[in-house]
Protein backbone atom coordinates (compact mmCIF):
# COMPACT_ATOMS: atom_id res chain seq x y z
CA UNK A 1 0.00 0.00 0.00
CA UNK A 2 1.02 3.64 -0.67
CA UNK A 3 0.68 5.96 1.42
CA UNK A 4 0.81 10.29 1.04
CA UNK A 5 3.23 11.29 3.30
CA UNK A 6 1.17 14.90 3.86
CA UNK A 7 -1.65 13.05 4.93
CA UNK A 8 -0.81 9.68 6.52
CA UNK A 9 -3.82 8.08 4.02
CA UNK A 10 -3.69 5.61 1.65
CA UNK A 11 -3.04 6.65 -2.30
CA UNK A 12 -3.75 5.04 -5.61
CA UNK A 13 -0.87 2.98 -6.92
CA UNK A 14 0.48 4.79 -10.12
CA UNK A 15 -0.99 3.62 -13.87
CA UNK A 16 1.41 0.99 -15.33
CA UNK A 17 2.95 0.27 -11.88
CA UNK A 18 2.28 -3.79 -12.33
CA UNK A 19 2.05 -3.74 -8.49
CA UNK A 20 4.76 -5.55 -6.08
CA UNK A 21 7.64 -6.73 -8.39
CA UNK A 22 8.25 -10.23 -8.84
CA UNK A 23 11.04 -13.08 -10.22
CA UNK A 24 8.72 -12.70 -13.70
CA UNK A 25 8.65 -9.22 -13.50
CA UNK A 26 12.60 -8.51 -13.10
CA UNK A 27 13.14 -11.05 -15.79
CA UNK A 28 11.64 -9.14 -18.28
CA UNK A 29 12.92 -6.22 -17.60
CA UNK A 30 16.45 -7.39 -17.82
CA UNK A 31 15.82 -9.51 -21.14
CA UNK A 32 14.14 -6.05 -22.58
CA UNK A 33 17.28 -3.97 -21.70
CA UNK A 34 19.60 -6.68 -23.29
CA UNK A 35 17.57 -6.26 -26.76
CA UNK A 36 17.67 -2.88 -26.88
CA UNK A 37 21.31 -2.83 -25.70
CA UNK A 38 22.95 -3.66 -29.38
CA UNK A 39 21.13 -1.10 -30.95
CA UNK A 40 21.36 1.99 -28.59
CA UNK A 41 25.06 1.11 -27.78
CA UNK A 42 25.55 0.54 -31.56
CA UNK A 43 24.24 4.71 -32.25
CA UNK A 44 26.80 7.06 -32.31
CA UNK A 45 27.17 9.65 -30.14
CA UNK A 46 25.94 11.88 -31.68
CA UNK A 47 22.72 10.48 -32.50
CA UNK A 48 22.34 8.77 -28.49
CA UNK A 49 22.81 12.65 -28.13
CA UNK A 50 20.19 13.61 -30.32
CA UNK A 51 17.46 11.68 -28.66
CA UNK A 52 18.78 11.98 -24.88
CA UNK A 53 18.00 15.96 -25.61
CA UNK A 54 14.71 14.43 -27.36
CA UNK A 55 13.89 12.93 -24.15
CA UNK A 56 15.19 16.19 -21.85
CA UNK A 57 12.70 18.23 -24.10
CA UNK A 58 10.04 15.64 -23.72
CA UNK A 59 10.68 16.19 -19.31
CA UNK A 60 10.74 19.77 -19.56
CA UNK A 61 7.07 19.81 -21.85
CA UNK A 62 5.99 17.69 -19.26
CA UNK A 63 7.38 18.94 -15.84
CA UNK A 64 3.93 19.69 -14.32
CA UNK A 65 3.05 16.34 -14.63
CA UNK A 66 6.64 14.97 -13.26
CA UNK A 67 7.04 17.40 -10.92
CA UNK A 68 2.81 16.26 -9.76
CA UNK A 69 4.61 12.43 -9.68
CA UNK A 70 7.57 13.87 -7.29
CA UNK A 71 5.03 15.09 -5.04
CA UNK A 72 2.49 11.87 -4.94
CA UNK A 73 5.18 10.11 -3.12
CA UNK A 74 7.12 12.31 -1.04
CA UNK A 75 4.63 15.16 -0.36
CA UNK A 76 7.67 17.62 -1.36
CA UNK A 77 6.50 21.43 -1.46
CA UNK A 78 6.10 22.26 -5.35
CA UNK A 79 8.47 24.56 -5.83
CA UNK A 80 11.15 22.01 -4.64
CA UNK A 81 9.75 19.63 -6.81
CA UNK A 82 9.40 21.63 -10.15
CA UNK A 83 13.40 22.84 -9.38
CA UNK A 84 14.04 19.39 -9.01
CA UNK A 85 12.36 17.89 -12.46
CA UNK A 86 14.27 21.17 -13.88
CA UNK A 87 17.68 19.66 -12.66
CA UNK A 88 16.80 16.71 -14.02
CA UNK A 89 16.56 17.65 -17.46
CA UNK A 90 19.64 19.53 -17.63
CA UNK A 91 21.23 17.03 -16.15
CA UNK A 92 20.17 14.77 -19.18
CA UNK A 93 21.20 17.25 -21.46
CA UNK A 94 24.61 17.84 -20.15
CA UNK A 95 25.07 13.75 -20.58
CA UNK A 96 24.02 13.97 -24.15
CA UNK A 97 26.74 16.40 -24.51
CA UNK A 98 29.66 15.40 -22.18
CA UNK A 99 29.52 11.44 -23.85
CA UNK A 100 30.93 13.40 -27.12
CA UNK A 101 33.74 14.68 -25.62
CA UNK A 102 37.04 12.75 -26.32
CA UNK A 103 38.49 11.46 -22.40
CA UNK A 104 39.89 8.58 -23.31
CA UNK A 105 43.76 8.93 -22.48
CA UNK A 106 46.10 9.30 -25.63
CA UNK A 107 46.54 6.74 -28.16
CA UNK A 108 49.02 7.25 -31.15
CA UNK A 109 52.89 6.05 -31.80
CA UNK A 110 53.45 4.14 -28.24
CA UNK A 111 55.28 1.11 -29.46
CA UNK A 112 57.65 1.02 -32.09
CA UNK A 113 56.33 0.01 -35.75
CA UNK A 114 52.61 0.36 -33.67
CA UNK A 115 49.54 2.59 -34.02
CA UNK A 116 46.88 2.39 -30.67
CA UNK A 117 43.97 3.63 -29.69
CA UNK A 118 41.47 3.60 -26.97
CA UNK A 119 37.97 2.92 -27.13
CA UNK A 120 35.25 3.30 -24.35
CA UNK A 121 33.06 0.78 -24.72
CA UNK A 122 29.06 0.39 -22.57
CA UNK A 123 29.03 -1.83 -19.60
CA UNK A 124 25.75 -3.39 -21.01
CA UNK A 125 22.87 -3.54 -19.17
CA UNK A 126 23.04 -1.16 -15.78
CA UNK A 127 20.78 -1.82 -12.61
CA UNK A 128 20.24 1.38 -10.71
CA UNK A 129 18.45 0.97 -7.24
CA UNK A 130 17.75 4.79 -6.14
CA UNK A 131 16.14 5.53 -2.67
CA UNK A 132 12.43 7.54 -1.68
CA UNK A 133 14.17 10.74 -1.03
CA UNK A 134 14.67 12.33 -4.57
CA UNK A 135 13.32 9.47 -6.72
CA UNK A 136 13.53 11.33 -9.89
CA UNK A 137 16.60 13.23 -9.20
CA UNK A 138 18.94 10.37 -7.95
CA UNK A 139 17.54 8.17 -10.86
CA UNK A 140 18.79 10.68 -13.52
CA UNK A 141 21.88 10.98 -11.53
CA UNK A 142 22.39 7.39 -12.88
CA UNK A 143 20.97 6.63 -15.58
CA UNK A 144 21.75 10.12 -17.37
CA UNK A 145 25.66 8.98 -17.66
CA UNK A 146 24.64 5.14 -17.94
CA UNK A 147 22.37 6.07 -21.47
CA UNK A 148 24.95 8.62 -22.56
CA UNK A 149 27.52 6.08 -22.41
CA UNK A 150 25.73 3.25 -24.62
CA UNK A 151 24.09 1.48 -21.92
CA UNK A 152 20.74 0.34 -21.10
CA UNK A 153 19.24 0.73 -18.20
CA UNK A 154 16.58 -0.76 -15.70
CA UNK A 155 15.63 1.11 -12.86
CA UNK A 156 14.37 -0.16 -9.87
CA UNK A 157 12.85 2.99 -7.75
CA UNK A 158 12.27 3.15 -3.75
CA UNK A 159 8.83 1.10 -3.04
CA UNK A 160 7.20 4.49 -1.88
CA UNK A 161 8.10 6.84 -4.70
CA UNK A 162 7.66 4.81 -8.20
CA UNK A 163 5.67 7.68 -9.94
CA UNK A 164 8.27 9.46 -11.51
CA UNK A 165 10.63 7.08 -12.88
CA UNK A 166 7.54 5.09 -14.51
CA UNK A 167 6.39 8.28 -15.87
CA UNK A 168 10.23 8.67 -17.35
CA UNK A 169 10.23 5.08 -18.49
CA UNK A 170 7.25 6.04 -20.45
CA UNK A 171 8.77 8.43 -22.35
CA UNK A 172 12.12 7.26 -22.78
CA UNK A 173 10.16 4.26 -24.32
CA UNK A 174 8.99 6.64 -26.63
CA UNK A 175 12.10 9.06 -26.98
CA UNK A 176 14.78 6.82 -26.81
CA UNK A 177 13.70 3.17 -28.07
CA UNK A 178 11.64 -0.04 -26.32
CA UNK A 179 13.61 -1.23 -23.33
CA UNK A 180 16.32 1.52 -23.42
CA UNK A 181 15.10 2.75 -19.84
CA UNK A 182 13.11 0.21 -17.67
CA UNK A 183 11.38 0.88 -14.66
CA UNK A 184 10.88 -1.84 -12.39
CA UNK A 185 8.73 -1.08 -9.20
CA UNK A 186 8.74 -2.96 -6.04
CA UNK A 187 10.28 -3.59 -2.83
CA UNK A 188 13.45 -4.66 -1.20
CA UNK A 189 13.01 -8.39 -2.96
CA UNK A 190 12.63 -6.56 -6.01
CA UNK A 191 15.73 -5.28 -6.10
CA UNK A 192 17.63 -8.59 -4.86
CA UNK A 193 16.17 -10.22 -7.70
CA UNK A 194 17.55 -7.08 -10.35
CA UNK A 195 20.82 -7.03 -8.31
CA UNK A 196 21.56 -10.78 -8.84
CA UNK A 197 20.43 -11.59 -12.27
CA UNK A 198 22.64 -12.64 -14.48
CA UNK A 199 21.30 -10.55 -17.08
CA UNK A 200 22.87 -7.67 -15.50
CA UNK A 201 26.51 -6.47 -15.97
CA UNK A 202 26.59 -3.41 -13.54
CA UNK A 203 24.88 -2.27 -10.54
CA UNK A 204 24.31 1.43 -9.34
CA UNK A 205 22.88 2.08 -6.03
CA UNK A 206 21.97 4.86 -3.97
CA UNK A 207 20.92 4.18 -0.30
CA UNK A 208 21.80 2.71 3.46
CA UNK A 209 24.93 1.49 4.40
CA UNK A 210 23.18 -1.87 5.07
CA UNK A 211 21.61 -1.72 1.59
CA UNK A 212 24.58 -0.87 -0.04
CA UNK A 213 27.07 -3.65 1.68
CA UNK A 214 23.70 -6.17 0.40
CA UNK A 215 24.40 -5.32 -3.15
CA UNK A 216 27.95 -5.60 -2.79
CA UNK A 217 27.61 -9.17 -1.53
CA UNK A 218 25.57 -9.72 -4.57
CA UNK A 219 27.53 -8.54 -7.10
CA UNK A 220 30.13 -10.62 -7.13
CA UNK A 221 33.16 -9.34 -9.48
CA UNK A 222 30.82 -7.02 -11.35
CA UNK A 223 31.10 -3.21 -11.51
CA UNK A 224 29.26 -1.38 -8.45
CA UNK A 225 28.85 2.28 -7.71
CA UNK A 226 28.00 3.11 -3.86
CA UNK A 227 26.35 6.14 -2.69
CA UNK A 228 25.69 5.65 1.08
CA UNK A 229 24.79 8.11 3.28
CA UNK A 230 26.70 11.27 4.75
CA UNK A 231 25.98 12.27 8.74
CA UNK A 232 27.73 15.66 7.37
CA UNK A 233 29.70 17.51 9.68
CA UNK A 234 29.44 21.41 9.56
CA UNK A 235 32.76 23.18 11.50
CA UNK A 236 31.16 26.83 12.55
CA UNK A 237 34.22 29.08 13.54
CA UNK A 238 34.30 32.11 15.93
CA UNK A 239 34.27 34.42 12.91
CA UNK A 240 31.69 32.86 10.75
CA UNK A 241 29.46 34.96 8.29
CA UNK A 242 26.63 36.44 10.02
CA UNK A 243 24.11 34.60 7.20
CA UNK A 244 25.60 31.24 8.53
CA UNK A 245 22.37 30.30 10.81
CA UNK A 246 20.44 31.04 8.07
CA UNK A 247 21.86 29.09 4.86
CA UNK A 248 22.31 26.03 7.17
CA UNK A 249 18.81 26.18 8.25
CA UNK A 250 17.93 26.23 5.08
CA UNK A 251 20.22 23.13 3.88
CA UNK A 252 18.83 21.30 6.95
CA UNK A 253 15.55 21.65 6.09
CA UNK A 254 15.53 21.26 2.33
CA UNK A 255 13.50 17.82 1.81
CA UNK A 256 12.51 18.25 5.43
CA UNK A 257 16.57 17.07 5.96
CA UNK A 258 15.99 13.99 4.39
CA UNK A 259 19.32 14.30 1.40
CA UNK A 260 22.32 12.22 2.19
CA UNK A 261 24.49 15.28 2.20
CA UNK A 262 22.76 17.48 4.49
CA UNK A 263 24.13 19.22 7.28
CA UNK A 264 23.87 16.93 10.41
CA UNK A 265 26.55 17.74 13.03
CA UNK A 266 27.51 21.45 13.55
CA UNK A 267 30.70 21.56 15.55
CA UNK A 268 32.17 24.55 16.77
CA UNK A 269 35.02 25.91 19.33
CA UNK A 270 33.84 26.46 22.81
CA UNK A 271 34.06 30.59 22.47
CA UNK A 272 31.45 30.67 20.18
CA UNK A 273 28.74 27.36 21.52
CA UNK A 274 26.72 29.42 23.06
CA UNK A 275 26.52 32.04 19.90
CA UNK A 276 26.23 28.97 17.30
CA UNK A 277 23.03 27.64 19.17
CA UNK A 278 21.34 30.70 19.25
CA UNK A 279 21.71 31.07 15.89
CA UNK A 280 20.69 27.94 14.50
CA UNK A 281 17.52 27.77 17.11
CA UNK A 282 16.72 31.00 16.13
CA UNK A 283 17.20 29.89 12.12
CA UNK A 284 14.88 27.03 12.42
CA UNK A 285 12.14 28.15 14.67
CA UNK A 286 11.22 30.49 11.48
CA UNK A 287 11.14 27.69 9.58
CA UNK A 288 7.15 26.06 9.83
CA UNK A 289 6.87 22.18 9.16
CA UNK A 290 4.15 21.67 6.41
CA UNK A 291 4.47 25.40 5.68
CA UNK A 292 7.86 25.76 4.41
CA UNK A 293 9.37 22.36 3.89
CA UNK A 294 7.60 18.81 3.59
CA UNK A 295 7.22 15.47 5.94
CA UNK A 296 8.91 12.61 6.49
CA UNK A 297 8.89 10.07 3.45
CA UNK A 298 7.24 6.60 4.97
CA UNK A 299 6.03 5.11 8.68
CA UNK A 300 9.74 3.64 8.52
CA UNK A 301 11.71 6.75 9.03
CA UNK A 302 9.12 8.38 10.23
CA UNK A 303 9.56 5.74 13.21
CA UNK A 304 13.67 5.87 12.75
CA UNK A 305 13.61 9.30 13.44
CA UNK A 306 11.09 9.41 16.54
CA UNK A 307 13.90 6.38 17.91
CA UNK A 308 16.61 8.56 17.64
CA UNK A 309 15.22 11.51 18.97
CA UNK A 310 13.71 9.52 21.57
CA UNK A 311 16.95 7.98 22.39
CA UNK A 312 18.95 11.32 22.50
CA UNK A 313 20.63 12.62 25.68
CA UNK A 314 20.68 16.13 24.53
CA UNK A 315 20.87 18.47 27.16
CA UNK A 316 19.16 21.42 25.35
CA UNK A 317 16.10 20.94 22.84
CA UNK A 318 14.94 23.88 20.63
CA UNK A 319 12.28 22.43 18.51
CA UNK A 320 9.78 24.92 15.61
CA UNK A 321 6.79 25.01 14.85
CA UNK A 322 4.75 22.53 12.65
CA UNK A 323 2.10 24.30 10.80
CA UNK A 324 0.23 21.57 8.42
CA UNK A 325 -2.35 22.46 5.96
CA UNK A 326 -5.90 21.46 6.71
CA UNK A 327 -6.76 17.68 6.14
CA UNK A 328 -2.87 17.11 6.41
CA UNK A 329 -2.49 17.08 10.26
CA UNK A 330 -1.74 13.12 9.96
CA UNK A 331 1.03 13.71 8.01
CA UNK A 332 4.62 12.53 8.68
CA UNK A 333 5.25 16.07 9.82
CA UNK A 334 8.28 16.68 12.22
CA UNK A 335 9.54 19.88 13.40
CA UNK A 336 12.94 21.95 12.70
CA UNK A 337 14.42 20.44 15.77
CA UNK A 338 18.67 21.72 17.59
CA UNK A 339 19.82 19.14 19.91
CA UNK A 340 22.91 20.40 22.24
CA UNK A 341 24.21 19.31 25.45
CA UNK A 342 24.90 15.94 24.14
CA UNK A 343 27.80 13.38 24.44
CA UNK A 344 29.90 12.49 21.54
CA UNK A 345 28.58 9.11 21.52
CA UNK A 346 24.62 10.44 21.82
CA UNK A 347 22.77 8.40 19.36
CA UNK A 348 22.00 11.43 17.59
CA UNK A 349 25.04 11.87 16.55
CA UNK A 350 26.69 8.69 15.55
CA UNK A 351 23.60 8.02 13.56
CA UNK A 352 22.27 9.82 10.33
CA UNK A 353 18.79 11.20 11.25
CA UNK A 354 17.92 12.06 8.21
CA UNK A 355 15.34 14.63 9.02
CA UNK A 356 15.43 18.24 10.19
CA UNK A 357 17.79 17.93 12.82
CA UNK A 358 21.42 20.11 13.68
CA UNK A 359 23.40 18.56 16.73
CA UNK A 360 25.53 20.83 18.25
CA UNK A 361 28.83 19.94 20.01
CA UNK A 362 31.46 22.18 21.25
CA UNK A 363 35.63 21.17 20.52
CA UNK A 364 38.38 22.74 22.22
CA UNK A 365 40.39 23.31 19.46
CA UNK A 366 41.04 23.64 15.11
CA UNK A 367 42.37 20.57 15.42
CA UNK A 368 39.60 19.10 17.64
CA UNK A 369 37.23 19.97 15.04
CA UNK A 370 38.65 18.56 11.75
CA UNK A 371 39.30 15.02 14.21
CA UNK A 372 35.36 15.05 15.65
CA UNK A 373 34.49 15.58 12.26
CA UNK A 374 36.43 12.71 10.43
CA UNK A 375 35.56 10.72 13.95
CA UNK A 376 32.57 8.58 12.03
CA UNK A 377 32.58 6.45 9.54
CA UNK A 378 30.57 8.28 7.02
CA UNK A 379 32.80 10.39 4.55
CA UNK A 380 30.13 11.95 1.95
CA UNK A 381 30.35 15.62 2.37
CA UNK A 382 31.24 18.29 4.84
CA UNK A 383 31.04 22.29 5.22
CA UNK A 384 33.31 25.00 6.57
CA UNK A 385 31.86 28.38 7.63
CA UNK A 386 34.44 31.19 8.71
CA UNK A 387 35.94 34.43 7.19
CA UNK A 388 39.10 33.68 6.90
CA UNK A 389 40.58 31.93 3.84
CA UNK A 390 43.87 30.26 5.04
CA UNK A 391 41.71 28.76 8.19
CA UNK A 392 38.83 27.25 5.89
CA UNK A 393 40.90 26.08 3.00
CA UNK A 394 43.13 24.56 5.15
CA UNK A 395 40.35 22.81 7.14
CA UNK A 396 38.33 21.89 3.67
CA UNK A 397 41.27 20.34 2.65
CA UNK A 398 42.22 18.44 6.40
CA UNK A 399 38.40 17.60 5.96
CA UNK A 400 37.86 13.64 4.67
CA UNK A 401 35.09 13.75 2.33
CA UNK A 402 34.30 13.58 -1.06
CA UNK A 403 32.79 16.93 -1.22
CA UNK A 404 33.42 20.11 0.87
CA UNK A 405 31.53 23.47 0.64
CA UNK A 406 33.06 26.69 2.50
CA UNK A 407 29.80 29.08 3.87
CA UNK A 408 27.49 27.47 1.72
CA UNK A 409 25.79 23.68 2.06
CA UNK A 410 24.24 21.32 -0.31
CA UNK A 411 25.08 23.07 -3.37
CA UNK A 412 25.52 21.05 -6.74
CA UNK A 413 25.73 21.15 -10.49
CA UNK A 414 26.06 18.84 -13.18
CA UNK A 415 29.67 19.93 -13.93
CA UNK A 416 30.76 19.24 -10.10
CA UNK A 417 31.19 15.31 -9.10
CA UNK A 418 30.06 14.02 -5.70
CA UNK A 419 30.96 10.81 -4.26
CA UNK A 420 31.46 9.64 -0.98
CA UNK A 421 35.09 7.57 1.06
CA UNK A 422 34.51 5.58 3.50
CA UNK A 423 31.10 3.73 4.99
CA UNK A 424 29.54 6.68 2.46
CA UNK A 425 30.81 4.69 -0.44
CA UNK A 426 32.59 4.58 -3.67
CA UNK A 427 32.36 5.77 -6.99
CA UNK A 428 31.17 9.01 -8.38
CA UNK A 429 27.74 10.99 -9.45
CA UNK A 430 27.82 14.11 -11.67
CA UNK A 431 30.09 15.80 -13.83
CA UNK A 432 32.32 13.94 -16.79
CA UNK A 433 33.79 11.37 -14.41
CA UNK A 434 30.72 10.18 -13.99
CA UNK A 435 30.43 8.63 -17.62
CA UNK A 436 33.42 6.31 -16.62
CA UNK A 437 31.36 5.04 -13.89
CA UNK A 438 29.60 3.23 -16.93
CA UNK A 439 31.92 2.58 -19.38
CA UNK A 440 35.22 0.24 -19.75
CA UNK A 441 38.35 0.86 -21.86
CA UNK A 442 39.72 -1.47 -24.44
CA UNK A 443 43.11 -0.98 -26.06
CA UNK A 444 43.29 -1.82 -29.69
CA UNK A 445 46.85 -1.67 -31.37
CA UNK A 446 48.11 -2.16 -34.85
CA UNK A 447 51.28 -3.83 -36.28
CA UNK A 448 52.06 -1.56 -38.91
CA UNK A 449 55.15 -2.87 -40.11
Amino acid sequence: MLTDPRTGHPRPHPAASGGPGTAESAEAAVAAARRALPGWSGLTARERARRLLRFATRMEDAAGEYAAAERAGTGKPFADAAAEVAQCADLIRFYAGAARADLAPAGGHRLPGRESWVRWEPLGVVAAVVPWNYPLLMAVWRFAPALAAGNTVVVKPAETTPDSALLAARHAHEELGPGVLTALPGGRETGRLLVGHEGVDAIAFTGSRAGGLDVAARAGVRRVSLELGGNCPALVLPDAPAYTWERLADACVYNAGQSCAAPARVLTPRSCYERTVAGLAGALAARRAGADFGPLNNPEQLKRFDGLLAASRAGVRHVGPVAPAEGERDGYWRPATVLAGLPDDDPAVCEEVFGPVLTVQAVPDEEALVRTANGMPHALAASVWGASVHVVLRLAGALDAGEVWVNCHLEQTAELPHGGRRQSGQGTDLSVLALAEYQRPKTVTVALE
